[in-house]
C-alpha cells in the first residue's frame, strides 16, 4: 500500500515522532494508522528500557500550586542534556506531570506515572515518557514529586530559571515578602527552617569532625570543647534559614527580617534540577561513534 504524506502527517499529530519513524510505522503496518501507534508504542517501551540506564542529569523543575495557594508540589523531570531541557515537547510533558500530580493524590513517582495524562485521557504518563523517549532520543525520567500543604498561612513560589524551585509556607506578611524569602532559599540553600530541626545524628558527626580538625590544628585539649561549640554554631547560621544572612539585606538575619513583618516560616521546599545525581564524563569522539553504531 502506498503510505500517503497525508497518513505521514496525521501520525506525526498523534504521536509527535519524526517523519522517518512515522514512516516507517505505517511502512511495517500496511498503512494502517492504530497499528502504527501500537507499533512506535511497543518500540518506545524497547528505547526506553535500552536507555534507562543512561545518566539523566539535566532537565527542568515544574511548580503547580492550587488556586487559594494552600496546596503546592514541584516535580523534577529529568533528561541528559540541556539542548532536550529546552526542547518543547520535553516542557509540555513535564508541564502535564506537574498539572496530573495537582489533580490527583500520586505520593510518589511510580503512582505518578500510572495516571492518565488527564483525567479523561487513555494514555499514562509512563507511556507519554516513552513515546517521548522515541521522539527525542534521550533518557527521560520523573525522578521527584514533593509536596506541602498550608494549613495557616500561603504557599509562596520562586522558580529560578528552570533549574531550581522553591514553596514556601509564610504565616503572615504578603506576596511580597513570600517571594523574597523563597528567592533566598534558591540562592542559600537552607537545610531546614530553625536550628531545632537539625538532625541530632548530623550535629554529631559535625561535631566529630570539628573536634578532630581543632586537634589537628594543635588547639589546646581545654578550649577544644569551646571551639568545636563556636564552630557548630557557625554551622547552624549556614544550614538554618532563620540564622541565614538575608539575602537582599546582608546586615539582616531571615528571622529579623520576618519578626519586622510578623510573620513567620511555617517550611518550605527546595528543588534543584540532578541534586545528587552524579554525572558520567564520557569521551565526546566515543559518544558520536556509539550514536553512529546505533548503541
Amino acid at each position: 500500500m502506498a503510505i500517503s504524506a497525508a497518513m505521514v502527517k496525521e501520525l506525526r499529530e498523534r504521536t509527535g515522532s519524526g517523519m522517518m519513524e512515522c514512516k516507517k510505522a505505517l511502512v511495517e503496518t500496511g498503512g494502517d494508522i492504530e497499528a502504527a501507534i501500537e507499533l512506535m508504542r511497543k518500540t518506545g517501551q524497547a528505547k526506553a528500557a535500552k536507555k534507562a540506564g543512561r545518566t539523566a542529569a539535566e532537565g527542568v523543575v515544574m511548580i503547580a500550586l492550587d488556586e487559594g495557594h494552600r496546596r503546592g508540589l514541584m516535580v523534577e523531570v529529568n533528561c541528559e542534556t540541556d539542548f532536550v531541557a529546552k526542547d518543547g515537547g520535553f516542557i509540555e510533558f513535564a508541564e502535564a506531570v506537574a498539572a496530573r500530580a495537582l489533580d490527583g493524590d500520586a505520593n510518589d513517582v511510580e503512582d505518578l506515572l500510572g495516571q492518565p495524562v488527564t483525567a479523561d485521557a487513555l494514555q499514562s504518563l509512563a507511556e507519554a515518557r516513552e513515546m517521548l523517549i522515541a521522539k527525542v532520543g534521550e533518557n527521560i525520567q520523573v525522578r521527584r514529586l514533593a509536596r506541602i500543604a498550608s494549613t495557616e498561612g500561603q504557599l509562596h513560589s520562586y522558580r529560578h530559571g528552570t533549574r531550581i524551585g522553591v514553596l514556601v509556607d509564610l504565616v503572615g506578611g504578603d506576596a511580597e515578602l513570600g517571594k523574597d524569602i523563597a528567592m533566598h532559599i534558591a540562592a542559600s540553600r537552607p537545610l531546614c527552617v530553625s536550628a531545632e530541626e537539625v538532625d541530632e545524628a548530623l550535629l554529631a558527626k559535625e561535631r566529630e569532625i570539628f573536634r578532630a580538625q581543632a586537634l589537628e590544628e594543635g588547639k589546646p585539649e581545654k578550649i577544644v570543647d569551646k571551639i568545636v561549640e563556636g564552630r557548630v554554631r557557625k554551622y547552624l547560621e549556614e544550614v538554618t534559614l532563620l540564622w541565614q544572612p538575608f539575602v537582599k539585606d546582608t546586615d539582616t538575619t531571615v528571622e529579623q527580617r520576618l519578626t519586622q513583618a510578623n510573620a513567620r516560616v511555617a517550611g518550605f521546599l527546595r528543588v534543584e534540577v540532578g541534586e545528587g545525581i552524579e554525572k558520567r564524563q564520557d569521551n565526546f569522539a566515543d559518544e558520536v561513534m556509539a550514536q553512529v553504531r546505533g548503541t
